[in-house]
């Protein structure tokens, strides 16, 4: 392994796990490693055990410069130090639980406002002081995001919601007109009484102008506006900001540029959609709170933050070379893994290191829920490639105690099956000397929630700075975003080459000339797809025994 690479240019690598201590262990050897490495906090009925990932002896003192390294870092953050130097941003999603902490005045006060806002709205909604055109009252909430803007609130609806939410949330968090038509039908004869939650930072987010440009053609064929069922959440003086105000929106609320997307739950991205939802959102940030709190502590055997990036670094060798398996034993938290997926890899996933050099960083996140996994792809995990860790979440409660207990079996109840399932399936794993983590929490409630929110934004952050990446920023999403632009330009070409020929039927290299581009092999997906919606008018015509590539192409309107 490259040691320079590995350690981010910071000097020697400490050591990871070789093949050969990856040998199962004996049971009295894993016991005192549990009793060693578990992290327990009482107050928080929090657990992290991080001992079946095989440390070798010493790893954690000779990380223990680095790791302190971290916790400054983190420290500095939260006082307000520039994060992204190329863009001169903050990053201060830690003040949204702890607004005391904001460097200004001025910040701590508009965080407290916007959230009490939040909750004054969603009481005015729910009572009906807010009301839509026709409908006696908003009974649904549509919230039109995509990534951070979507994830973390589809995330926390799923894990705390119940038939007693005061609303029904939905989402377009797509730009796929098949997925926008099939929510639109779900919603129904409701969509009068449905009251749209836009999120978008800049404004300019395709995904999500798309979504609200359908939304209001749909409210428009109702003879309704968009303007009376809608709030925004943006940035000041935004593309979005400007024609919410002109659209005449219910409400807007603010999407401070120091809130990155992935980690803009607990802001108005999050915290507004889960109060009309009827969730107690200051539970929420309190859980996030107390969080923070327990991972501020500079010595690592109480900092569950720091342990579970020093599990990961472990786990990867600090280079990403293993993957992160998710594996909540709760059907509630079956989210999760998506949320996480955009944090951790959105995070991590970088080309160059702090300092220009090329690293490829990384940590590729995927997961199911106990105990589908079980029956989907363990045996991959116990007997196939050793690629990856998996962190298995454990929920002691299993469902509300209103409810009473069932046995399945004499003395066994199913949530017994789901405990032990969790219990075996991490014992083969250790057995076939195969890594995992296991996080223990009490129940999943909204204090619980805030919690796995804040403990992951922390270890991402602290593992981000043990091998010397900036997690605040993701030039890769931009690129994307251009080229697909490109692609559109590329398409109004073709579409003005195929209108040029006045309805002669052009062969796909013609097509190509015509609008400028030798990119034959973009070209000709554009216009099958083009090809395959009728309403657009492309015909194509393949000859009897020719290949997709010998069709021509015309506008037959």
């Amino acid at each position: 392994m490259d040691q320079d690479r590995a350690t981010g240019g910071r000097g020697p690598a400490p050591a990871v796990p070789s093949a050969a201590s990856l040998a199962p262990l004996a049971h009295p050897a894993l016991l005192v490693r549990f009793r060693d490495h578990l992290f327990h906090d009482p107050n928080l009925g929090f657990w992290l055990d991080v001992s079946r990932i095989r440390f070798e002896d010493g790893f954690f003192a000779a990380m223990e410069p680095r790791i302190q390294a971290a916790l400054a870092e983190m420290a500095a953050l939260e006082g307000g130090s520039v994060a992204n130097p190329d863009e001169d941003r903050r990053v201060g999603h830690y003040w949204l639980r702890a607004p005391e902490l904001a460097p200004e005045a001025a910040l701590r006060a508009a965080i407290e406002a916007t959230n009490a806002r939040i909750l004054s709205f969603a009481a005015d909604v729910h009572a009906a002081r807010v009301r839509p055109e026709r409908a006696a009252r908003f009974r649904r909430v549509l919230v039109v995001g995509i990534g951070g803007s979507a994830l973390g609130p589809q995330f926390v609806a799923s894990a705390l919601g119940s038939p007693a939410d005061r609303m029904q949330l939905h989402f377009f968090d797509n730009t796929d007109p098949d997925g926008i038509d099939r929510t639109l039908d779900a919603i129904g004869d409701e969509l009068g009484a449905t009251l749209a939650v836009i999120i978008s930072k800049s404004g300019g987010t395709k995904e999500t102008r798309n979504g609200m440009l359908e939304l209001e053609a749909a409210y428009r064929r109702l003879g309704l506006s968009l303007g009376a069922h809608a709030v925004a959440v943006t940035g000041e003086g935004s593309e979005l900001d400007r024609y919410a105000t002109k659209q005449g929106f219910l409400a807007r609320f603010p999407m401070w540029d120091w809130v990155g997307g992935r980690t803009s739950e607990l802001s108005a991205v999050g915290l507004l959609p889960a109060a009309l939802q009827g969730l107690p959102i200051l539970e929420m940030l309190q859980g996030a709170r107390e969080m923070d709190e327990v991972t501020r502590a500079k010595e690592v055997p109480r900092n569950p933050a720091a342990l579970l990036a020093l599990a990961w670094y472990s786990a990867t060798g600090g280079v990403g070379r293993k993957d992160m398996v998710l594996l909540p034993y709760k059907d509630r938290l079956e989210l999760f893994s998506r949320y996480l997926q955009q944090l951790v890899m959105e995070s991590l996933g970088k080309r160059l290191d702090r300092e220009g050099k090329e690293v490829f960083q990384g940590i590729a996140v995927y997961g199911n829920k106990g105990s589908t996994d079980q029956h989907a792809y363990v045996q991959q995990l116990r007997d196939g490639l050793d690629n990856f860790f998996v962190t298995f979440i454990e929920v002691l409660r299993d469902r509300s105690p209103a409810r009473g207990a069932l046995e399945v079996d004499p003395g066994v109840t199913t949530g017994d099956y789901l405990a032990g399932f969790l219990l075996g399936t991490r014992k083969a794993l250790t057995d076939s000397g195969r890594e995992s983590i296991a996080i223990t929490i009490e129940a999943v409630d909204a204090r619980a929630v805030g919690m796995l929110i804040a403990l992951y934004e922390r270890a991402v952050g602290l593992y981000a700075s043990l091998v010397n990446i900036n997690a605040y920023h993701q030039p890769g999403v931009e690129a994307g975003k251009k080229a697909a632009q490109q692609v559109l330009e590329l398409q109004a070409k073709v579409l003005a080459a195929l209108a040029a020929a006045k309805g002669r039927a052009l062969p796909l290299e013609e097509v190509a000339r015509a609008a400028g581009s030798d990119d034959l092999e973009t070209v000709f997906w554009i216009l099958r797809h083009l090809a395959a919606n009728p309403e657009r008018g492309v015909t194509r015509e393949v000859p009897q025994g020719g290949s997709p590539f010998d069709a021509t192409y015309r506008l037959s309107r």
